[in-house]
């Protein structure tokens, strides 16, 4: 299983290049049976101008936990994984360290997917609750 993990956790890293991912220090760091996580570095990069993170660096890392989920428990190869709906509720400023974004499969369908993201500081106290609805298109 680690070898499994440690190969998943590969392709999601290596994806990142070039991308907001990037841009952002977004690092895959697990994976599960049902769940993906992901770290951010909380800096000035992703503040809002009063020196705290920003939701929409939140919800750019909630969509993208999710969505990289998505093509890790769907069969990726066949089918193009795209974002439709995402919701956020922001319960707790933080202004450094890391957050942590945990996506959890709620619904598989053929077509959509309903994935919960929830998204810690390094203490695990919830900073922001995201929903996010993917659709799974072929190729």
């Amino acid at each position: 299983m680690d070898d499994y993990k440690e190969k998943i956790l590969k392709v999601c890293n290596d994806i990142r290049k070039g991308t907001l991912m990037e841009t952002l220090d977004i690092e895959y760091i697990d994976v599960g049976q049902n769940f993906l996580i992901a770290k951010m570095p909380v800096t000035p990069k992703v503040y809002q101008p009063d020196g705290v993170l920003h939701g929409g660096a939140s919800v750019a890392l909630a969509e993208s936990v999710g969505s990289a989920a998505s093509y890790v428990f769907l069969d990726g190869q066949s089918f193009f994984v795209r974002g439709i709906e995402i919701a956020a509720n922001h319960v707790r400023s933080v202004k450094e360290g890391y957050v942590f974004a945990r996506a959890t499969i709620i619904h598989k369908g053929r077509t959509t997917q309903l994935w919960e993201i929830r998204i810690t500081d390094e203490e695990d106290r919830l900073i922001s609750l995201c929903k996010l609805t993917t659709i799974a298109l072929p190729k």
